[in-house]
C-alpha cells in the first residue's frame, strides 16, 4: 500500500467515524422516548425495593426538629416504626415515590441527549464540558419539575395519619392551606444536588464509553455498558 493510499484510507476512516458520531448525536423522538421509558422504569424498580430505607431516612432527618436531645440510630427508628405503626408504614408515600421515579429518571436521562445535541449544534463542540453542562441542565430541570411530588412524598412518609386521605387529598390540602409555592419548598438545594450528581454521572459515563470504544476492541453492547457503568459508579460515588 502506498503512502497516498494509506493517507486516503485514514481520512476515509476518520470521515466515517465523524459521520457515525454525528448520526449518534441525532435526537429522534423514538430515541428520546426510549431513554425516557427505560430509565424511568429502571429507577421505579429501584425505588420500589429501597423505599423503606427512604422512609427511615426521612424519619431520621426529622428527629427532634427545633429541639435538643439525643438522636436515635436507624435500627432503633426502624423498630419503633414497626412497633407503633406496623410494617405498612415502611411503604408510606410509595405511590408518589414511584411516580416521581418514573418522571425524574425519565426526564434526567431523556433530556441529556437532546441537550448535548443542541449544544453540539449551537457551539460545534461535543467535549467533556458540554457533557457536564448537559448533565447539570438535565438533572436540575428534572428536579424542578418533579419537586411537588417529592414534597408530597415526604409529607406522607412523615405523617402516618395522612394515609387515609391519600396523595390526592394531601396535595389539595397543601395547595389550599399553604399555597402553590409550598410545593416547591427546598427546590434550590435539590436542584443543585441533582445538577452536580447528574453531571458527574452522565458525563463520566459518556466520556468513559467513548474512551473504551476508542482504545479497546469493545463495541456498542451489553459488556461495554456494564464496564463503563461500573467506572461511572466509582467516579461519582467512590469518594462519598
Amino acid at each position: 500500500m502506498t503512502v497516498g493510499q494509506s493517507t486516503s484510507g485514514s481520512s476515509s476512516h476518520s470521515g466515517s467515524v465523524k459521520v457515525n458520531e454525528e448520526q449518534q448525536w441525532a435526537a429522534t423522538p423514538s430515541k428520546i422516548f426510549y431513554h425516557f421509558g427505560t430509565s424511568g422504569l429502571a429507577v421505579a424498580m429501584a425505588t420500589g425495593v429501597t423505599h423503606p430505607l427512604d422512609v427511615l431516612k426521612v424519619r431520621l432527618q426529622m428527629q427532634l426538629v427545633g429541639q435538643k436531645g439525643t438522636l436515635t440510630g436507624m435500627g432503633s427508628v426502624c423498630l419503633q416504626v414497626l412497633k407503633q405503626e406496623g410494617p405498612r408504614s415502611l411503604y408510606l408515600g410509595l405511590a408518589p415515590a414511584l411516580t416521581r421515579s418514573v418522571l425524574y429518571g425519565g426526564l434526567r436521562l431523556g433530556l441529556y441527549e437532546p441537550s448535548k445535541y443542541a449544544c453540539d449544534w449551537a457551539l460545534g463542540s461535543s467535549g467533556v464540558l458540554v457533557k457536564i453542562a448537559s448533565g447539570a441542565f438535565a438533572g436540575a430541570t428534572a428536579t424542578a419539575l418533579t419537586n411537588p411530588i417529592e414534597v408530597l412524598k415526604v409529607r406522607l412518609q412523615m405523617y402516618p395519619n395522612l394515609r387515609q386521605g391519600g396523595p390526592v387529598a394531601e396535595m389539595r390540602r397543601i395547595v389550599s392551606e399553604e399555597g402553590v409555592k409550598a410545593l416547591w419548598k427546598g427546590v434550590g438545594p435539590a436542584m443543585a444536588r441533582a445538577a452536580a450528581l447528574t453531571a458527574s454521572q452522565l458525563a463520566t459515563y459518556d466520556e468513559s464509553k467513548q474512551i473504551l470504544i476508542r482504545w479497546t476492541p469493545l463495541e456498542e453492547g451489553f459488556y461495554l455498558h456494564l464496564m463503563h457503568s461500573e467506572h461511572r459508579h466509582y467516579c461519582s460515588h467512590g469518594h462519598d
